[in-house]
């Protein structure tokens, strides 16, 4: 049985539905495996909890917003 995960960031619900249908379908087409053989999770970190670049992801959201 397959078994999908995502770490990320917070997800709102529908992004959650998105990325498994799309995940799943995408994987189910190349890996030639039917939908219903997979597993899927999410799992959210708080963007106070991980960092890039020596910067919470929440400061680097804010700093990139800004820009946009």
């Amino acid at each position: 049985m397959p078994y999908i995960t995502i770490e990320s960031g917070t997800l709102s619900d529908t992004q959650k539905e998105q990325l498994i249908r799309r995940l799943t379908e995408i994987s189910s087409e190349i890996m030639k495996i039917p939908q219903e053989f997979f597993v899927t999770t999410i799992k959210e970190v708080p963007d106070k909890n991980f960092g890039i670049g020596g910067k919470t992801i929440d400061v680097v959201k804010s700093a990139y917003v800004k820009k946009a």
